[in-house]
């Protein structure tokens, strides 16, 4: 081959501008503190690195969303440890209102007493949170769930229960319709309703009763019936639902219990001939209803031995109706503990991995700066010498030794 001295400039500006770019490149690596500036760096390394950063960018959107859950959960769980104290002190109400010595100025006291309880947990119930959307709405958060209306509460949303991704495959519900909290409450002990007739003229009073058979339940309705003949009181038992007679001529014992089809009621006092008692399946009521239901009883006057039994039946019945409100906002409250509880599980075991995400993407992506630095120092060399070298040689031409 022959060297000529273009071919010489040639070769040598070429070895130099190869010189010079990968000590550019080992430059741009140590600027950036990354091993990798583009794919082709390491492209099996690359993909494994698009992998990591995904799955890193899930986890932290679940951490987001874990965030979010909690901050709902505990505003719900608030607002619903206030409406708890609300019924509390309700319930406290219709116990003092119990005693004999109150006069019916006293009972009107309290019943004022709780149309401000009612009022403060409607407020409660009407609650939104930091974004103010509606927190017992259901999915129809701009809209206000509860207002009072001429014939009680009334509710405008719906059923539904908001719920946020906070795991693979794990929705977690992080919200509680204002229908299911405050309106669709069991009555009475939650299996049946224990009542006394309105018409009834004696001074018998009956407890709300307990389940003693869950098997004997048949859904029916049944009435104890009063007879009081020659002063000895019996009673008879009717299947309202059938219209059959289940017993009849049971001897009445004051404070005495009665069991009918699983169910188990105990009635005091002295029931007048014709009295009646129902045993009904519960129903739902709302909270609101329970309270206006109370006061109404509060307000109504006391002058007879009947009307003295008839605020007692209407306060067991509130109070039991009360108990089974309590019951369902506890209820719903140890629900979303559970699910606060759920979070801070999800919450530690996304900062363990993505502890190992940035690990992992640490070795890929990370720089080794004791390589590179010397790398640099070892290309910056043979550029100089490269660039020396380059001046000596393109020195040797023919004019010198002319």
């Amino acid at each position: 081959m022959r060297v000529t001295t273009p071919l010489i400039y040639r070769l040598g500006v070429e070895a130099i501008a190869r010189q010079q770019a990968d000590l550019l490149r080992t430059q741009q690596h140590i600027a950036s503190s990354k091993r990798m500036l583009t794919p082709s760096d390491d492209p099996i390394g690359a993909a494994q690195a698009t992998t990591l950063t995904q799955a890193k960018a899930r986890v932290g959107q679940y951490s987001a969303n874990i965030n979010a859950a909690g901050d709902a959960l505990a505003h719900a769980e608030s607002v619903l440890g206030q409406a708890g104290d609300v019924l509390q002190a309700v319930r406290t109400h219709a116990v003092a209102a119990g005693a004999p010595a109150l006069s019916d100025a006293d009972r009107r006291s309290i019943a004022t007493d709780l149309r401000a309880q009612l009022a403060q947990l409607v407020a409660l119930a009407n609650s939104k949170d930091g974004d103010g959307a509606y927190l017992f709405s259901g999915f129809a958060t701009a809209t206000q769930p509860f207002s009072t209306t001429a014939t009680g509460v009334a509710y405008a949303g719906d059923g539904g229960q908001r719920t946020l991704e906070v795991a693979p495959s794990r929705n977690l519900p992080i919200s509680a319709s204002g229908d299911r909290v405050f309106m669709g409450v069991p009555q009475g002990n939650g299996a049946f309703v224990a009542s006394a007739g309105p018409a009834n003229t004696g001074t018998g009073v009956i407890t709300p009763g307990t389940v003693v058979n869950p098997a004997a339940l048949t859904g029916d309705t049944y009435r104890i019936q009063i007879n009081v003949a020659a002063g000895v009181t019996t009673y008879d038992v009717i299947d309202v639902t059938t219209a059959a007679v289940v017993s009849s001529g049971n001897a009445y014992v004051d404070g005495g219990s009665i069991t009918v089809a699983g169910m188990q009621v105990t009635i005091g006092g002295a029931p007048a001939n014709g009295d009646q008692f129902t045993l009904a399946p519960s129903a739902s009521q709302s909270v609101f209803a329970t309270i206006a239901n109370l006061i109404a009883t509060l307000e109504t006057p006391v002058s007879t031995g009947a009307d003295r039994a008839g605020l007692a039946n209407g306060l067991n019945r509130a109070l039991a109706d009360v108990d089974q409100g309590l019951e369902r906002i506890l209820t719903v409250r140890a629900e979303m503990g559970a699910g606060m509880r759920e979070l801070e599980t999800l919450a530690a075991g996304n900062e363990g991995q993505q502890i190992l995400h940035d690990q992992a993407l640490s070795r890929l992506q990370d720089l080794d700066y004791n390589q590179a630095l010397s790398d640099f120092a070892r290309q910056q060399l043979a550029l100089e010498a490269a660039q020396k070298s380059f001046i000596q040689v393109s020195g040797l031409t023919l004019f010198d030794f002319i």
